[in-house]
């Protein structure tokens, strides 16, 4: 089962515990030890020949994906912060997002989308930044081109992002290729959607030499956009992801349901419904609502009804300083006050029992 993977000292383990969710106690193990990339390489837990191979052989790759690891789990965060499952992360139990990862659900199927698309998002962002040994802009992008509006030479730094792809394939798909199981061919499906997705946002970008700031003369390269554009279009996928049961010969999948279409290469896919999230589920890798924050105006998920599941909330007044009394001073700023802010948060009860759920 596969996420990301990589990093360096500190963030070697971090990612290994992203992209082994069995594995429980690599994190911890790697925080205590230090040494070689050798020694880091062949002492991770879970790793396959493949992956050490690659480990052993582009330290300097593994510390970029591992740099990478929080700007992909923010963007989790950032899509899930108004549902019951938030994307939390949690320092033990199998892993960065703990035991859900074990259920072949739309969560998982979003988890390993968005980190196979962070690893390629962050490899590539290393190359053109020049902190790679194995490449650097993208070689492909020279001579002359044209577009809509003529004539173009390539120039600059063009993100290499064939590179990022091609290395994040190889290393987090190398796990997953060992196995012909079902959660195998979920999580290479999953796992190459998350890389198509960056790609698709490859934006060309120009820069003038012309008289006068024309441009009569123009040289253009190829960048990826802000990673938030990568977020917000797998959680669209997310929210039409297709539930799928393997064909008969264990080599594909067909729709559960046959009056869905079959997915396709951009499509997200899941095997199992996922749980209500509303309780903490040690099974499920739940850790319910409780505590958390709603909005008592809201009609959608983040609405106190559907977030507290039912149960009710409370209610508790705070003070925050905000900025207030803003006047425009000519020219050019705005000057305000801070000023104290009383208002009410609302918080989601607790079940009846706070203990973990057991299963019946």
């Amino acid at each position: 089962m596969n996420s990301p993977l990589g990093g360096i000292w500190f963030w070697l383990p971090l990612l290994l515990t992203c992209l082994i969710p069995e594995v429980s106690s690599s994190w911890w193990y790697m925080r205590a030890t230090g040494g070689s990339s050798r020694v880091m390489c062949d002492n991770v837990p879970g790793l396959v020949s493949r992956q050490r191979q690659l480990c052993h052989r582009h330290p300097d790759v593994m510390r970029a994906i591992g740099l990478g690891v929080a700007e992909w789990t923010a963007e989790c965060q950032h899509q899930f912060r108004q549902h019951r499952w938030n994307c939390n992360t949690l320092d033990r139990d199998h892993g960065l997002f703990g035991r859900v990862l074990l259920r072949s659900s739309r969560e998982s199927a979003f988890v390993y989308a968005i980190s196979s698309a962070g690893v390629v998002f962050a490899i590539t962002r290393a190359c053109s930044q020049g902190e790679l040994k194995s490449c650097s802009c993208d070689p492909k992008k020279k001579g002359t081109a044209r577009d809509s509006k003529g004539i173009f030479d390539w120039g600059g730094c063009s993100d290499n992002i064939d590179y990022g792809i091609k290395f994040a394939r190889a290393f987090v798909d190398a796990k997953e290729r060992q196995g012909k199981d079902a959660r195998a061919l979920m999580n290479l499906h999953n796992n190459r959607a998350g890389r198509k997705a960056v790609k698709r946002f490859l934006k060309q970008e120009c820069k003038c030499h012309g008289v006068s700031g024309s441009c009569t003369l123009r040289t253009c390269w190829l960048a990826m956009a802000d990673f938030r554009k990568t977020g917000d279009y797998l959680w669209r996928k997310y929210n039409g992801a297709i539930q799928v049961v393997m064909n008969q010969d264990g080599t594909g999948f067909t729709v559960a349901n046959k009056r869905f279409k079959k997915p396709t290469k951009n499509d997200l896919v899941y095997f199992e419904n996922s749980p209500d999230y509303c309780i903490r589920d040690r099974e499920a890798g739940s850790l319910g609502t409780a505590g958390r924050v709603c909005n008592l105006t809201s009609r959608g998920m983040d609405s106190c009804e559907v977030m507290c599941c039912g149960r009710g909330y409370d209610t508790s007044r705070i003070t925050q300083m905000t900025k207030c009394e803003c006047k425009f001073h000519w020219c050019c700023a705005v000057r305000c006050q801070d000023c104290l802010e009383a208002l009410d948060v609302h918080t989601c009860k607790a079940p009846k029992s706070a203990d973990w759920a057991t299963p019946t």
